[in-house]
Parts: structure tokens; sequence; C-alpha cells
């Protein structure tokens, strides 16, 4: 059996909506890759602080933990979501990009800053910007040849 390639999944994780939302995503995401999601498999600033962590240093262990995690993917999702993006979702792409990892967005929310859509440095850098879960996963399914494909529900 071949390995997985490594998917880091970029995306805000700040209420109890985003934290859902990201869980059940990168579930639906594990037939296809091995899924870095940060709010489960990295460390979190509100953790860290309420362990006694200093904010300084747990801003550091977050930021080394994720740009070590980014290093090792071989791909990004990234949620485009919001009429802004995300400014650690921004990071995390354009790190991706300018370390030559594939970088595709999904981008479900029809609210946009510019009347001409996402800013060049965001939509430039993705491969593919998917407007439903269902359109991604499809193009998952069919360019990755995962022979069990997850369920589309929304």
């Amino acid at each position: 059996m071949s390995k997985k390639m490594s998917l880091y999944f970029a995306a805000p994780l700040f209420n109890k909506m985003e934290l859902a939302y990201n869980e059940s995503l990168a579930e639906d995401l594990s037939p296809f890759f091995d899924v870095f999601l940060p709010q489960k498999d990295g460390l979190l600033m509100r953790d860290l602080i309420s362990g006694g962590i200093s904010q300084d240093v747990a801003a550091r262990m977050v930021f080394d933990a994720d740009v070590q995690a980014m290093t090792e993917a071989d791909i990004v999702l990234a949620v485009l979501h919001g009429a802004h993006i995300d400014e650690g979702v921004a990071f995390e792409l354009g790190y991706c990009f300018a370390h030559g990892k594939r970088c595709i967005a999904l981008q479900e929310d029809v609210r946009q800053a510019l009347p001409t859509g996402n800013n060049p440095m965001i939509s430039q850098s993705c491969e593919r910007v998917f407007r439903d879960k269902r359109g991604l996963l499809e193009w998952l399914e069919s360019n990755f040849s995962i022979s069990h494909s997850p369920s589309y529900a929304e």
C-alpha cells in the first residue's frame, strides 16, 4: 500500500463554527491525504497560554510547529471564506506557494472585498479555487485515485 500524500489544512480556527467546519472537512479529506489540521495536530495559543506559557513563547511555538508542518506537506488547502481572507491563511498560502507546494483553495462564501474577486496574490497562488465542497472532493477523487470515496453529503 502506498503512503498517502500529506495536506496542510489552512483555515481560520477562532470560533466553534470554524472549528467544527474544519474538523468535518478534514474528515472528508482523510481518504485522500494524511491531513495536518492545526487545531487538532498542531499547537493552539489559547491552550499554551492557559497552561502557563508566556504569550511570546507560545506564539513562537505555534509558528514553528505550523512552519514545520507546511514544510513537510505535499499540498495545501486554503479555506478562503469571508469577505477578507484570514491573515494566517494568507501567510500559509504564500509560504507554501513560495516553497513550491501545490496550493488549492475552497471558497464557498460569496462575500469578497474586491469587486474583481480575490486579491491576485491569493488567486494566482492557487492551482484551483473550488466554490463548493462537492467540487473539491470530486476533483480530489479524480486526481488522486483513491478507491474509496467519502460521502459528499453537505
